[in-house]
């Protein structure tokens, strides 16, 4: 077996297209750390796995499908560059797929492409040929053009291939290609679907989790190392850099408006990552910030928020409803673990009426009364950086 791997963003890159197919060969073998004798070689416009065991196909196809980058993979059967030896391979994997799937009698086309012009048949004639040779030894089918049961494909490229399935990537451009960003990282939905969305556009990670012990517990930081290890399938390996953020909170609650407590927390945590983002080289903060869907999240709350930031802040989900994220939080593995009910700092000393359209000159005046730099250093001589 041989799992032809297909890209397809990469395609528009002009004379920036290697770097691409680089970064994407370098995470499909990353991806395939289990499989040691599986192989990645590049092809014109494809990629190719082989060397591992026929019966470890579809584990490393699952590895390979939480890789960004790839459009769509198949397993496919090489083949003789004849059509002898093409038409027998169809019929051994057509054969196969109904006996897998238990019926005798099926509707079926044939889809080619010769890609290498040197083959004597262009593909509507291998199309022909090849349907005319199943239909004369598998007397239950017949020929439906327009919707099929099954498709076989067939592409004559470097080596022949055969195939019946084209299952979805992950799409995207590889991780890694698109510079380096910080995410607020929650235990919520929002923000680690955020991070996949992300990660999705070729940005390498590290995330940033406030913590306010004894007000949360170790049970909500083993919730988000797990969401980080589940981001990380998709984005790779990610520094979870833990912040303490009990001190800074008290302070805020004893000295300032409790209405603007939420806004003036949130500025003291875009600070932060501020100072993580520098010092990990990254360009961006990424946040789970969605127009409208809590007090911190009106334009108003966004833009005082944001006004602390001199690098730019990157808001994914930001006209997403809460039931889209959730659907995304499910198809992305996130959902599961989100859903846990540990403790979350922003739960802490939440004021009964936060403000909605703060104004910054009066939230400037209200923290001029804490010592930032002072809370400020303190919390980043206390992070905890966790490799995941």
């Amino acid at each position: 077996m041989i799992i032809l791997v297909r890209y397809g963003e990469i395609h528009l890159k002009g004379l920036n297209r290697p770097y691409f197919e680089r970064a994407l060969v370098r995470n499909m073998k990353r991806a395939l750390d289990d499989f040691p004798d599986a192989l990645v070689s590049r092809g014109e416009g494809r990629f190719y796995v082989k060397g591992f065991a026929e019966e470890d196909g579809p584990a490393v196809m699952r590895a390979l499908s939480f890789v960004f980058g790839i459009h769509s993979m198949s397993p496919a059967f090489e083949a003789g560059k004849t059509m002898k030896e093409i038409n027998a391979k169809c019929l051994e994997i057509l054969q196969a797929r109904l006996k897998k799937d238990g019926i005798q009698e099926d509707t079926f086309k044939v889809v080619a492409k010769r890609a290498d012009k040197r083959f004597p048949l262009n593909s509507m004639q291998i199309c022909a040929e090849t349907g005319g040779y199943l239909l004369d030894r598998l007397p239950g089918l017949s020929v439906d053009v327009h919707h099929p049961r099954i498709s076989v494909y067939i592409e004559v490229r470097e080596q022949a291939l055969c195939y019946t399935d084209i299952l979805p990537g992950q799409g995207g451009l590889p991780s890694g290609c698109s510079g380096r960003a910080v995410l607020l990282l929650s235990g919520g939905f929002d923000s680690p679907v955020a991070g996949h969305m992300t990660a999705k556009r070729g940005v390498s990670l590290d995330a940033v989790h406030f913590m306010s012990p004894p007000y949360t517990s170790e049970a909500a930081k083993q919730k988000v190392m797990a969401l980080t290890g589940i981001i990380a399938k998709y984005a790779g390996p990610i520094r979870l850099h833990v912040v303490h953020f009990t001190e800074i909170q008290t302070e805020i609650y004893q000295k300032c408006p409790h209405e603007e407590l939420v806004i003036i927390m949130r500025r003291f945590m875009m600070r932060i990552a501020l100072r993580v983002a520098r010092a990990v080289g990254a360009a961006a903060l990424v946040t789970g910030e969605s127009i409208g869907q809590v007090a911190s999240q009106t334009l108003d709350s966004m833009n005082v928020t944001g006004a602390v930031a001199d690098m730019p802040i990157l808001r994914p989900l930001i006209g997403m409803d809460k039931l889209e994220i959730m659907e995304r939080a499910a198809a992305i593995g996130t959902y599961e673990t989100s859903i846990l009910p540990y403790e979350d700092c922003c739960t802490v000393f939440v004021p009964k009426h936060p403000v909605t359209h703060p104004k910054l000159a009066r939230i400037e005046r209200s923290e001029a009364r804490l010592p930032m730099e002072e809370l400020v250093l303190k919390a980043m001589d206390g992070i905890e950086v966790i490799e995941i």
